[in-house]
């Protein structure tokens, strides 16, 4: 695919007020995802999955709990998922995937975002298809061959994989994200992954210079200060 993935968890728990947001929207996206399909990680992979990566983020036990233990009363509030796509700063694009109980609350907070940062917000599918739903991990390492071959071996379809700067990406399309994950662990049982997560991945970038990437910043840090909103996936490349 030529390109190298770019963790964008930029906000990740650098102060008190951005450790509380992150802990929100892993509570209500494993509320969710344990209502809709089952308290139990290991009959509900989604779950199991959404759990590791929580773990991984420093979120608490007690939070994950919480929304587990909320999604077995069966009560609680009623999330309905919402996805917003457009383009932001520089022409890049954006897909906004949220969780809400208030449809119109989110999208007025989502398109004040785009309106205010020279952005425009598109209908549904505007931008989606030029991105792949994969699984995504990355790890240390710098013999691509030799992790493509294991799991070629291990029947797992890869779209993909890369090496650049010590760390090996794989791609995957996102309903191998468990095969390819016990693949690599049993052939490499001291693998840490730095990344292992299902995203939108775009297939080509845009370039964001200059004034545009102020905007861009400011744009991002708008979407990320919607309690809704909980992934932000876009093409931009930041060129300082």
């Amino acid at each position: 695919m030529g390109r190298a993935y770019q963790n964008r968890k930029e906000s990740m728990a650098k102060t008190a007020t951005q450790k509380t947001r992150i802990y929100s929207r892993y509570g209500k996206e494993i509320y969710v995802c344990a209502k809709n399909g089952g308290i139990d990680p290991d009959g509900n992979l989604s779950l199991r999955r959404l759990i590791d990566r929580a773990k991984k983020d420093q979120v608490p036990a007690h939070v994950i709990e919480r929304a587990i233990d909320k999604a077995k009363g069966g009560g609680g509030e009623d999330y309905a998922t919402a996805r917003y796509e457009g383009f932001g700063p520089g022409n890049c694009m954006v897909i906004v995937d949220c969780l809400t109980d208030n449809g119109k609350r989110t999208f007025t907070e989502v398109r004040q975002a785009f309106v205010k940062n020279d952005a425009k917000l598109g209908s549904p599918g505007t931008v989606a298809h030029m991105f792949d739903h994969l699984a995504v991990f990355v790890f240390a390492g710098d013999n691509d061959e030799e992790v493509l071959e294991l799991l070629m071996a291990a029947d797992v379809d890869v779209s993909d994989v890369e090496v650049e700067d010590g760390m090996v990406s794989v791609y995957a399309p996102h309903t191998e994200f468990f095969k390819a994950k016990t693949a690599l662990t049993e052939a490499m049982p001291d693998i840490n992954f730095v990344v292992e997560e299902i995203s939108f991945v775009a297939q080509n970038q845009a370039d964001i210079s200059g004034e545009d990437v102020a905007v861009f910043d400011k744009f991002i840090a708008m979407l990320e200060d919607c309690d809704d909103v909980q992934n932000v996936y876009h093409n931009a490349n930041i060129i300082e």
